[in-house]
């Protein structure tokens, strides 16, 4: 298979530059330097971990490691140490490679350590390797069991990232801004292997704000990668804040993943600046499956067509398939092709169970499709998808429903047994304003209205916040416990 990251081994891009942390920098020249340095030292290692915090050293650790053809396991800095211990006992790796002097908890500190010199110098020379050779293991969130290592090989990132180029039009010229943590798909392989798979740049904030992203798109950055929780910051903050309406404006790409964006953000963030929120799906397993293109019109609270590779379907609980495009028919997405993973690490039988007899891979996410094909996820089957009076409900089309009210912040939509309706549609809400609560009928109503009336919440809770994960996803299965 070819290199992953042909800049680097092009004289003319030489002197681009490639990645900036704050007020650090490397070019392609000092990127190839460092990672050809870092990836003679790892060479014939079995499988190494990296400690993933937003920094220069991570970037390069991970383009080292695949340099080198050795698979790795980025850590999450924050997860505690049971986390720890159990990724670390599943995937084995003979040592960490983390920031010189990068203070390390047990028991990652237990391991042989290497240290990532970002000025080193060395020889760009990648190794020979199939594209079905391991890449990297990405643990998932652990919501159901212990975190899996989903095992992602090199095919499934260069035509994930190739996909995405085409329908998002990214070349070499684009500098992507972002500030999403590098544990994950969504910071690593899409925000910072992405472009360097196209010869562009990025430029990553170290943590997320609004100003952050203002002053970056404002000094000729053209793409933004984030979340939810990070566009509804957005969203809050536009109308004090011309200088970051403006800089959105200029951007040629906005783009929102890694859980669904609300309609009234994104139609907020349109009002101010005139643009809109590309949204995409994809999963650790599959890394991308969707998205609306850039040059496409696209319809708010849709996650666009399949990328050019995958092949999607919806079906019916004993695997029917659904074949109406009708925008309310649900089913499990169900998908297949090159952006696979190819198994759970250690687990065969976890891997035999997430896959169909044919191949295609049981997401467990919810959707329609509308009439023109794009996919509306509804929500996760385990959690968001609602039996109600004979009915099949999404809790997704709830959630934005509750937040076009004025008096919501944030909501969450889950179903709870219910003698009569076999489940019942339990609402839990963030006020805007806890001092001026509107009534539980009211908001009840304002769903019925904009809805269906099955669909309306018949019990209405009132949080401070809702609980979410790193990546800014709603833990639904921590609502109601103390």
């Amino acid at each position: 298979m070819s290199s992953l990251f042909p800049a680097l081994s092009d004289p003319e891009a030489a002197r681009r530059p490639a990645l900036r942390f704050a007020e650090r920098s490397l070019t392609y020249a000092e990127l190839a330097s460092a990672a050809g340095a870092l990836a003679a030292r790892i060479a014939g290692v079995g499988r190494l971990a990296v400690w993933a915090t937003p920094s220069l050293e991570t970037a390069v650790a991970a383009v080292a490691a695949l340099t080198a053809g050795v698979p790795f396991v980025p850590l999450n800095p924050k997860s505690g140490e049971g986390e720890s211990g159990h990724i670390l006992s599943d995937s084995a790796p003979s040592l960490v490679l983390a920031a010189p002097g990068q203070q390390l908890p047990p028991p990652v500190s237990e391991l042989d350590r290497v240290e990532v010199d970002v000025r080193a110098t060395g020889v760009f020379a990648p190794a020979e390797v199939s594209g079905e050779d391991p890449a990297l293991v990405v643990y998932t969130s652990g919501t159901t069991g212990p975190p899996k290592g989903a095992v992602i090989p090199r095919r499934a990132v260069a035509t994930t990232l190739d996909a995405l180029a085409e329908v998002w039009r990214w070349t070499g010229d684009d500098v992507l801004v972002h500030g999403l943590p590098l544990f994950h798909v969504h910071g690593l392989v899409l925000g910072i292997l992405g472009p360097l798979r196209r010869g562009g740049s990025v430029r990553h904030l170290g943590r997320f704000s609004t100003d952050g992203v203002a002053r970056e798109l404002g000094d000729g950055a053209t793409m933004l990668f984030g979340v939810p929780t990070m566009y509804h910051r957005i969203a809050e903050a536009l109308p004090a804040a011309p200088e970051l309406a403006k800089a959105l404006a200029g951007a040629r790409l906005l783009v929102s993943g890694s859980a669904a964006l609300p309609v009234h953000d994104q139609e907020r963030i349109a009002a101010a600046t005139g643009r809109r929120v590309i949204e995409r799906y994809g999963m650790t397993e599959t890394l991308m499956n969707t998205s609306v293109r850039a040059d496409g019109e696209g319809c708010p609270g849709t996650v666009g067509v399949p990328l050019p590779g995958v092949e999607l379907r919806l079906v019916e609980d004993d695997g029917a398939p659904i074949a109406a495009y009708d925008g309310e028919s649900i089913g499990e997405i169900q998908v297949r092709g090159p952006n696979l993973f190819t198994g759970y690490l250690n687990r065969p039988d976890a891997t035999a169970g997430a896959f169909t007899a044919d191949g295609w891979f049981r997401t467990g996410d919810m959707a329609v499709r509308e009439a023109d094909g794009s996919v509306r996820i509804v929500g996760r089957k385990a959690t968001d998808l609602i039996k109600s009076g004979g009915y099949k409900i999404g809790a997704g089309e709830i959630e934005n429903a509750l937040l076009e009210h004025p008096g919501v912040r944030e909501a969450a939509v889950t179903g709870e047994p219910d003698d009569d309706l076999g489940e019942r549609i339990v609402a839990w809400v963030v006020l805007a304003d806890p001092a001026a609560p509107p009534a539980d009928e009211e908001l009840a109503e304002h769903v019925g209205r904009r809805l269906a009336p099955h669909k309306r919440p018949r019990v209405v809770h009132h949080l401070d916040a809702l609980p979410r994960n790193d990546m800014g996803k709603i833990m639904k299965r921590a609502l109601g416990k103390s």
